[in-house]
């Protein structure tokens, strides 16, 4: 069974209920025949990728909504091999480079040559170039990048990208000139009420407008997030009213856990535990900067004040680090281990 963010999901420009004006602007590029290399930035769960797929359908028709996954090999120098997912359609290619780390520069090399090279088969097409779709643009090593840079030079006739991002802070500045920049802003609270009343009213839940109103602001301005958290409401009582418990994130509860026992016991065995559960939560694809973010927010409501910018300013460097390095796991425990010395030495009045 689908969940509602997705079986609810807009499928055309017309039907996104926001931000008109982006929608507006995004028809008329699809409608201009010069369509450019495009980088969507705004933070998760504002619909980037929603009103991407919709402009592909404005550009290419309803042809990009057939879609199929492929298991692809890539080869390093080093003779190691990467198992690749892409999804694609005959119109478009989407794909997540980030996913094999530091050797993502082998796939966007390979495969966006490979997809430059061959030319649109269908020729009834409006447009003559395929679309590439990069998740997580942000995510990717300056090697990538430079190779991106140098595909988007060499192959712009039969090719055009669109690179999603949470920020352009990561993006090199020869991609961010060389595409047009399009942000999406968040969803106001307001916006996302109006969402969740038009999904319940579909799904014939009972509409209960303080309860919506708790759930836009509970899920920070992210609609995914919003429309996760409806679904778990109605999913676990049967009756609701503006009072009913939303109940977090399972991910959320484990990193509150983790938040609660580091602060009450700092001991080499504790930070064991914490690595088993910090691996857990990786396995279960919560992305380690986000599991970092919220460990840090959980854990700056538990100290005092004077404590909290050190907190932040570790938090902010092993972030560089999990975004540098190959082995994540070691930074998260990096942190708590840093977290633990930094209130043993409050404790015992010493500097940190």
């Amino acid at each position: 069974m689908a969940l509602l963010v997705d079986k609810h999901r807009p499928r055309s420009l017309d039907d996104l209920t926001y931000h008109h004006g982006l929608s507006d602007r995004l028809r008329a590029l699809a409608q201009s025949g010069d369509f450019p290399h495009l980088l969507v930035y705004g933070p998760s769960g504002a619909g980037k990728k929603t009103r991407i797929t919709a402009t592909l359908k404005e550009l290419f028709g309803p042809g990009v909504e057939k879609i199929k996954i492929d298991a692809r090999v890539f080869q390093t120098t080093t003779n190691r091999k990467l198992d690749f997912n892409i999804v694609s359609s005959v119109y478009h290619m989407e794909i997540t480079p980030s996913d094999v780390g530091q050797y993502d520069r082998v796939v966007v090399q390979d495969l966006l040559k490979e997809v430059a090279q061959t030319q649109q088969v269908d020729l009834s097409a409006r447009q003559r170039f395929k679309v590439v779709v990069i998740n997580e643009a942000d995510y990717l090593t300056r090697d990538a990048q430079a190779a991106l840079r140098r595909t988007m030079e060499k192959y712009s006739p039969n090719l055009r990208l669109v690179l999603l991002a949470n920020s352009t802070a990561n993006i090199i500045a020869p991609i961010r000139s060389r595409t047009l920049l399009v942000r999406v802003a968040a969803p106001t609270e307001d916006e996302i009420v109006s969402v969740l009343t038009k999904v319940g009213t579909k799904e014939r839940y009972d509409i209960v407008e303080g309860l919506n109103k708790r759930i836009a602001k509970e899920s920070g301005r992210n609609l995914r997030k919003a429309l996760l958290m409806l679904e778990a409401v109605y999913a676990q009582n049967e009756n609701v009213s503006e009072n009913t418990r939303i109940p977090p994130p399972d991910w959320e509860v484990v990193i509150t856990q983790i938040a609660d026992e580091i602060v009450a016991e700092r001991t080499p065995a504790q930070i064991l535990q914490t690595r088993a559960k910090l691996y857990d939560l990786l396995t279960h694809c919560i992305p380690p900067t986000i599991v970092l973010k919220t460990l840090t927010m959980k854990l700056v409501s538990k100290v005092d004040d004077e404590l909290k910018p050190e907190i932040v300013k570790w938090s902010a460097f092993f972030e560089h680090r999990i975004r540098t390095g190959s082995k994540v796991i070691f930074h998260l425990e990096a942190f708590v281990a840093k977290f633990m010395r930094i209130m043993e030495s409050h404790s015992m009045g010493l500097d940190f």
